[in-house]
C-alpha cells in the first residue's frame, strides 16, 4: 500500500481544483483503455481474423501487466518522485495507444496492450496517492470521491464511447481517441503538479527484489492459468494447472517473505490483519471478477449470438 506521507520537502502550492483536473484528465485515459476495448472484441475477431482464445489477450494482457506493475509503484514514487512517475506513465500510455492503433495483427496488438497496461498499472494507484498527499486533511474524503468517480463511470461510459466509435469508424479509433485526451492530461500535469523530487540526502526506500521476483510471476501464473480454463478440459488442462499451481506456490512464498520483512516488503501483508482492509479486499476481488468477466462475455454474446451492432451492445451493458 502506498503511504500518504510526503516524500519530499517541496511545498505544495497547487490548488485542489487544478490538481484534481490534471489527475482526472490524465487518469481517464487509463480508465478508458481498461473498458473501451471490451465492446470492440467482436470487431477485432472479424477484422484481424483471430479466434476468441487469441483476442481475449487484448484484454487479459492489459490486466496482467496492470496487476504485475501496481506493487512496484510505491518504490518507484519514492525513487523518482510522483510528478516524474506520473508523466512517464501517462506518456507510456499515450505511446501505447498510438502503437495499438497501428497494430498489424493480433499478436502486435496484444504486445502494445501490455505496454499500455504497464502505464495504467502505475497510474491507477498513483492518481489516488498524489491526490491524498497534496490536499488538506479536511478535504481528503471529498477528494477521494472525486478521483474515484471516473473509475466508477468507466464501465458504463467506456463501452458506450467504443460503440459510438465503431458505429462510424474503424477499431483503430478505439485507441486513437485516447491520444488527444492523454496529451492534454500530460500538459496539465506538467504545469500543475508540484515536482516533489526525493531529497538526495534522505534515506531511499530499497526495492524488495526477492519480493518482486516472487510476486510478479505469481500473479502472472495465476492470471495466465485462469485465463485458459475456458478451453476444453477446464481445470485439468496442463496450461491451467502448471501456471496456476506454480503461481499459487510463489504467492504463498511471497506472503511468508513479506511477513518476515514487515514494512520493508513490496506489499505490507500485515495490513490484512486489519478487518476493514481484509473484508474490503475480498469484496473488491469479487466485484472485479464479476465486472471484468461481464465486460468480456456480454459484448461477445450480444454481437456474436444476438447479432446486435456495437452501439446497441454497449447500450445494453449500461444496466
Amino acid at each position: 500500500m502506498l503511504d500518504t506521507e510526503s516524500r519530499s520537502s517541496t511545498p505544495r502550492t497547487q490548488s485542489t481544483g487544478a490538481l484534481l483536473a490534471a489527475l482526472i484528465v490524465g487518469g481517464v485515459t487509463a480508465i478508458m483503455d481498461t473498458t473501451i476495448v471490451a465492446i470492440g472484441l467482436h470487431t477485432l475477431i472479424v477484422d484481424l481474423g483471430a479466434p476468441v482464445a487469441t483476442i481475449q489477450w487484448v484484454s487479459t494482457g492489459y490486466l496482467l501487466a496492470l496487476a504485475v506493475t501496481i506493487p512496484f509503484v510505491s518504490w518507484a514514487q519514492s525513487r523518482f518522485g510522483g510528478k516524474r512517475l506520473w508523466l512517464f506513465a501517462l506518456g507510456l500510455l499515450v505511446l501505447g495507444s498510438t502503437l495499438c492503433a497501428s497494430a498489424w495483427n493480433a499478436e502486435s496488438l496484444i504486445a502494445f496492450r501490455i505496454l499500455q497496461g504497464i502505464g495504467g498499472g502505475i497510474m491507477f494507484p498513483l492518481m489516488q496517492t498524489l491526490a491524498m498527499q497534496n490536499v488538506p486533511a479536511e478535504s481528503r474524503t471529498r477528494t477521494m470521491a472525486s478521483v474515484s468517480l471516473p473509475a466508477a463511470l468507466g464501465p458504463i461510459l467506456g463501452p458506450v464511447l467504443g460503440g459510438i466509435v465503431l458505429n462510424w469508424l474503424s477499431w483503430r479509433w478505439l485507441f486513437l481517441v485516447n491520444v488527444p485526451i492523454g496529451v492534454v492530461g500530460w500538459v496539465l500535469a506538467l504545469v500543475v503538479l508540484v515536482d516533489e523530487r526525493p531529497d538526495p540526502s534522505a534515506p531511499r526506500q530499497g526495492l524488495d527484489v526477492v519480493g518482486g521476483v516472487l510476486l510478479a510471476p505469481a500473479l502472472a501464473g495465476l492470471l495466465y492459468g485462469l485465463s485458459n480454463v475456458h478451453a476444453e478440459g477446464g481445470l485439468t488442462r496442463a496450461d491451467v494447472l502448471v501456471p496456476g499451481v506454480g503461481g499459487a506456490v510463489l504467492l504463498v512464498a511471497f506472503v511468508l517473505w513479506a511477513a518476515h520483512r514487515a514494512g520493508d516488503a513490496l506489499v505490507d501483508v500485515r495490513l490484512f490483519a486489519v478487518r476493514s482492509v481484509r473484508v474490503s479486499s475480498v469484496v473488491l476481488t469479487f466485484v472485479g471478477a464479476a465486472l471484468f468477466a461481464g465486460n468480456f462475455l456480454l459484448p461477445l454474446y450480444f454481437q456474436s449470438l444476438r447479432g446486435d451492432d456495437a452501439l446497441r451492445a454497449a447500450l445494453l451493458l449500461i444496466p
